[in-house]
């Protein structure tokens, strides 16, 4: 527990990480006339850097590029490989866990030890790994490379302990699953084949023990030979030549025929009793054409032959289809008897897997499902009813159905909020599923104790919205929003604005969301935002739409003099929006030209129209095209509900939407914003010469890296000298830094006339654009991150000042205010902060009719760098909320008895001390540093520079342990915390060494130290940085491994056991062994010890906390594994008494008999 006592004197003081010069915005000496301001501010900070820690926790979404597939059929847990090197490993909901090969090399195979809590990963580096899932966090316990040769396939029979491993070179291999070392038996190619063989056989492609007899090792080579193996006689029992490639093999249970399927689309079976040609050769896509020739289809990628107790065996295969049908989907094909039915997929089949009864691969298969797992999709098809209805998924897989575009995070949600959503969203849910359960259902997972409402939002390319129930590290979809029904579908032959219609018009960049009031405000690509209200009930309703210029040019602005007290307001009697003239006559709208072109991007829908219950958009606002020239995107918005007001911000200036009256308030370019009070020198420029420049798109051809971040663009990124920069402030005419740089190297200026207004809307999930792998600060400047001097007094004439973030809330628009009354913050990119005081009636019917009043800019404030973001702190450092308004059901039937009013909630920074006086702290976080303040007297308590070599992209004022703290996100891939009010540092851990667009773009903080991002285009990456969630998170995960009898195999009976071979009599170990067999070469593959441990630690922060992190999970493993033991123990325990009762009772029985009589 620490005191900090800051005298506000006006001496100089000094902050840790930071020197506090003399307060550089003011002093509360020297102002006294101001409101009394207390002497001493006395905050207990509670927070300390043992407080914090980050590690991972769960993953959402689709694993993103699937390569591989497996599945225990004990356990009922499924596994997904990527080509990353992750691993997904599911079971039933809440069971769900990713891990990550440190090498990062693709996912060729996924081998269960099954009902052994086991994984074998095979990866495309060549390297073996054997993962533990008896862990709630899987650990690699061995890995096995190979250093001469490339895997191709491999196979582990059940219950065995030697994995099959076949290679590139046609070999064989043999691991002890125990050791993972390799054994001295090695079935070599050349001794697989004849002599007499003039070609190599290929690749290994196909490797299976033969159902009748394990002693029988069936080898497939791509060419198309296949050889079986006699491992007791190391010879070959059979070989078989067929001139087609063969890309899988499935055998019969009985083990006395297979099928094989070959790249020109054929299935053959095949006969052990002869096996000189197949008995059946078939083309199940492959129709006779009229002069007799089959047409040629495409390969037939793998096949499964199932066999079933009560109908015909069932043949599964993907591919297979005739190349002249052009345009036709992938496909999975299910032959059943004569039936041949064709399931075609939305996208290309990566893999599938029939689900059957019996782990043994000699017993009737009872196939009951298919497992298919596509690009971009996983689904299961129900194998039991005959028209193969799919089974619903119960993990959020869809989150990439359109490209995401941005997210937001909410946790503490008020609790009612989730039900309802969820009850709103089940009645557009789809139907005809499968009626049975998930039979993907291993593993066990239970509600733990931490658990509170949380919600994320996910904005997409298509102008949908998903709200997903984020509670219990769980993920499911609640309710969808589609924008676009707001707006009419453009047609062809519609003059200008039918020709700018791209591909994605409706695009999110930006959403706000009060879960109070359940107001719902979305900002899209085309300049547009809307604005929702929440209803139990349908509605008939027209929706209202305000268009708005916000197109400014420093020459044409009024002159401060003119400007300095009287900003533009609206007409108090204006409600209804006439187009056109509904705002103010901003600057340049005077302009015949300015008329002529005054159009939006999108026609908002002008009819009645019928809403469902949820969200009713209920005003769009829009920017308009002016003089030719499209309307910059917004880059900010906050709306409270409390004042009825909404206000935005781009590269152009500020407007202020009074959403109740339907009136804007305000709509002023950035530099009108300050009057007189301007704390730059502007340079003067030529409105013809700028007219004239050409787009920088051309100057930036031969720079593809920045014609790509130009294109996937967002309202959080910049672009100034070619350079993806700041991702605060949006390309306005972004010309230059605000230092002059001269005319070396392209700029990007404002598009000419007829340019479109935005390009297509690329998610932030599509942004591959990472940074170059080299750590010196000259290329981490050059690519991501840009030196920003506030030093500077004078602006380059083709800088635009962007507004960067705003926030409305009640706070002291000037030094001399008395009590706090309703304003609004704006920051700038250029680091400025400006505070507008607002007065809004109070009575209900008042603030219908009569105008909210805007007064004249108040204080400025500087700091360096764009700023980011503000928050509130009372004088005993509690965070302050913004005022709302409660939630009100607009639609639901009159009660005459109860009128509906305005009920609203309001923070006053006054009201939580008597003690300290009146005022407040404000915490104003911009790219390089952080400021708090005094409200009113505007004084610097604390200062804190977070970063010198790069720049924060994410900041926000979050509430962790009862207290509260500043936590940033930077562009180097580093999060920090910061103590409030006195910006200690924390926490500061290098957690993403480099960043990429899409994290930039994505990654958003919240309440209860959580955090979370975009890790690829189809899944969300949850983090905490909170130590109390890092302790809980082993209760929190689900468990993947639960102790299950394996199956018993059927009784074969005595004449079956005893003429079907000696399948049961086969000791691998006497032939694998080292006694037997001989070490392998050691230059063959090398053996590397897995390193136990989770993969949380690798972030571990540094010092003591690491370390007693380290040490309580070490500890928590262990007694995990000593719970495993006692489980286990009592398993045995309980056989062993099993055991001895049936031998007593078997010796009690035998006791008096005779010889004869047994």
């Amino acid at each position: 527990m620490k005191k900090f006592r800051k005298v506000l004197d006006g001496l100089t003081t000094s902050s840790p990480g930071g020197t506090i010069g003399s307060p550089s915005c003011g002093s509360a000496a020297g102002t006294p006339t101001a409101a009394p301001t207390p002497k001493e501010i006395d905050v207990q900070e509670t927070l300390v850097s043992e407080n914090f820690q980050l590690c991972k926790t769960v993953r959402h979404g689709f694993p993103y590029q699937p390569t591989a597939l497996a599945f225990d059929p004990v356990q009922k847990i499924l596994a997904i490989g990527s080509r990353s090197g992750g691993v997904r490993i599911l079971g039933r909901p809440g069971v769900d866990c990713y891990c990550q090969h440190e090498s990062g090399a693709a996912v060729l195979q996924l081998q269960f030890l099954i009902n052994e809590g086991a994984l074998v990963t095979a990866c495309a580096d060549d390297t073996l790994h054997l993962w533990n899932l008896r862990q709630r966090r899987p650990a690699v316990l061995h890995s096995l490379k190979f250093n001469r040769e490339r895997i191709t396939f491999c196979h582990l029979p059940f219950q065995s302990k030697w994995l099959y491993v076949g290679t590139e070179r046609g070999n064989t291999h043999i691991v002890n699953i125990e050791s993972f070392v390799l054994s001295g038996y090695v079935i070599m190619w050349n001794k697989a084949i004849e002599l007499s063989t003039k070609t190599h056989p290929g690749p290994v492609v196909h490797l299976s023990d033969s159902p009748k007899d394990e002693g029988k090792l069936l080898i497939g080579f791509e060419s198309g030979t296949i050889v079986q193996w006699d491992l007791r006689g190391k010879k070959a029992d059979f070989r078989i030549y067929y001139d087609e490639a063969i890309h899988s093999v499935s055998w019969h249970h009985e083990g006395k025929q297979f099928m094989c399927s070959h790249s020109d689309g054929s299935l053959t079976m095949w006969n052990l009793r002869n096996t000189t040609k197949p008995f059946q050769v078939t083309f199940p896509h492959g129709k006779i054409q009229k002069d007799g020739r089959k047409e040629s289809c495409k390969p037939i990628l793998k096949v499964e032959y199932k066999t079933s107790r009560n109908s015909e065996p069932f043949i599964i295969f993907s591919g297979g289809l005739s190349y002249d049908k052009a345009g036709r989907r992938p496909a999975l094909t299910i032959m059943h008897g004569k039936a041949i039915t064709v399931l075609e997929m939305d996208y290309p089949i990566v893999e599938f897997m029939a689900l059957c009864e019996t782990p043994y691969n000699n017993e009737v298969q009872e196939p009951y499902a298919v497992v298919v797992l596509l690009e971009k999709d996983l689904i299961v098809v129900d194998l039991t009813q005959s028209n193969f209805p799919v089974f619903e998924n119960p993990y959020p897989m869809d989150i990439h159905e359109s490209p995401v575009t941005c997210t937001a995070y909410f946790a503490e949600c008020p609790p009612d909020i989730i039900p309802i959503l969820y009850s709103i969203g089940a009645k557009h849910k789809k139907t005809g599923y499968s009626q049975k359960e998930w039979p993907v259902s291993g593993g066990t997972w239970t509600l733990g104790s931490h658990t509170y409402p949380e919600i994320i939002i996910t904005g997409h390319a298509d102008g949908s919205i998903k709200f997903w129930d984020a509670s219990a590290i769980t993920l499911q979809m609640l309710y969808k929003v589609k924008t676009s029904k707001v707006f009419e579908k453009p047609k062809p032959g519609e003059g200008r604005a039918a020709e700018l219609v791209e591909e994605d018009p409706f695009a999110i960049q930006m959403v706000s969301w009060c879960p109070q009031s359940r107001i719902f405000c979305v900002v899209g690509i085309s300049a547009h935002i809307i604005l929702y209200r929440f209803s139990k009930y349908d509605a008939n309703t027209q929706i209202v739409s305000l268009e708005v210029r916000l197109q400014c040019e420093s020459e044409d602005v009024i002159t401060p003099s003119e400007n300095e007290n009287n900003p533009c307001f609206s007409e108090p009697g204006s409600h209804s929006p006439q187009p056109h003239h509904q705002h103010p006559a901003s600057p340049g709208s005077g302009t015949p030209e300015g008329i002529k072109d005054s159009i939006p991007c999108l026609k908002v829908k002008d009819r009645m129209v019928r809403v469902p219950p949820g969200y009713q958009a209920e005003l769009v606002i829009q920017l308009l095209w002016v003089d030719g020239e499209p309307p910059q995107q917004i880059t900010s918005l906050d709306i409270n509900s409390a004042y009825g007001l909404l206000a935005f911000g781009n590269c152009n200036g500020l407007a202020v939407v009074d959403y109740l009256q339907k009136t804007i308030l305000l709509c002023m370019s950035t530099l009108d914003l300050y009057g007189a009070a301007d704390p730059y020198q502007r340079l003067t420029r030529s409105p013809r010469r700028n007219r004239q420049s050409t787009s920088g798109l051309t100057e930036l051809s031969d720079n593809q890296q920045s014609i790509d971040m130009e294109r996937s663009k967002s309202p959080t990124s910049d672009h100034v000298n070619g350079h993806c920069t700041s991702p605060t402030s949006q390309p306005c005419s972004a010309g230059k830094p605000r230092v002059p740089m001269g005319p070396e190297g392209p700029r990007l200026t404002r598009r000419g006339p007829g340019r479109p207004p935005f390009r297509k809307a690329q998610s932030a999930a599509c942004m591959e654009i990472s940074l170059p792998v080299s750590h010196t600060e000259e290329s981490r400047e050059n690519s991501f991150s840009r030196s920003r001097s506030s030093s500077v007094s004078s602006i380059d004439r083709d800088t635009k000042e962007a507004i960067t973030t705003l926030q409305l809330g009640e706070s002291y628009g000037r030094k001399s205010d008395a009590v706090p009354t309703p304003c609004l913050w704006v920051g700038t990119s250029l680091g400025v902060v400006l505070l507008i005081p607002m007065s809004i009636p109070t009575d209900q019917e008042e603030r219908m009719e009569e105008p909210v009043t805007i007064g004249p800019s108040g204080a400025i404030l500087m700091l360096k760098g764009s700023v980011l973001r503000f928050g509130f702190l009372d004088c005993m450092g509690a965070l302050i909320q913004s005022p709302y308004e409660v939630w009100r059901d607009a639609n639901a039937p009159e009660d005459p008895d109860r009128p509906r009013k305005r009920k609203l909630v309001h923070f006053s920074p006054s009201s939580s001390q008597d003690t300290c006086g009146e005022g407040h702290l404000a915490v104003v976080c911009s790219e390089r540093q952080a400021k708090v303040f005094l409200m009113p007297s505007q004084s610097c308590l604390f200062v804190h520079n977070i970063t010198e070599s790069s720049f924060v992209l994410r900041a926000d004022v979050v509430s962790v342990c009862n207290s509260v703290c500043l936590a940033c996100f930077c562009a180097n891939g580093h999060v920090m915390t910061l103590s409030l009010p006195s910006l200690r540092p924390l926490m500061d851990i290098n957690y993403l060494p480099l960043t990429d667009m899409r994290i930039a773009r994505t990654f958003c903080f919240t309440n209860g130290g959580q955090a979370l991002y975009l890790s690829s285009p189809t899944e969300i990456q949850r983090i905490t940085y909170s130590q109390e969630m890092c302790d809980n998170l082993q209760e929190m995960l689900g468990e993947l491994f639960t102790p299950i009898e394996t199956p018993e195999a059927q009784n074969r009976g005595f004449l079956k056991g005893f003429f079907g071979g000696n399948a049961n009599t086969f000791d691998r170990e006497e032939l694998f062994g080292e006694a037997a067999a001989g070490k392998a070469s050691r230059s063959l593959a090398q053996h590397i010890p897995g390193q136990a441990g989770v993969e949380g630690m690798k972030v571990a922060a540094s010092g003591v906390v690491g370390d007693l992190a380290r040490a309580r999970i070490a500890l928590d493993e262990r007694g995990q594994r000593l719970g495993e033991l006692e489980e286990r123990t009592a398993l045995m325990m309980t056989s062993a008494e099993t055991f001895s009762k049936h031998a007593h009772e078997l010796m009690l029985k035998c006791k008096d008999k005779k010889w004869y009589q047994f």
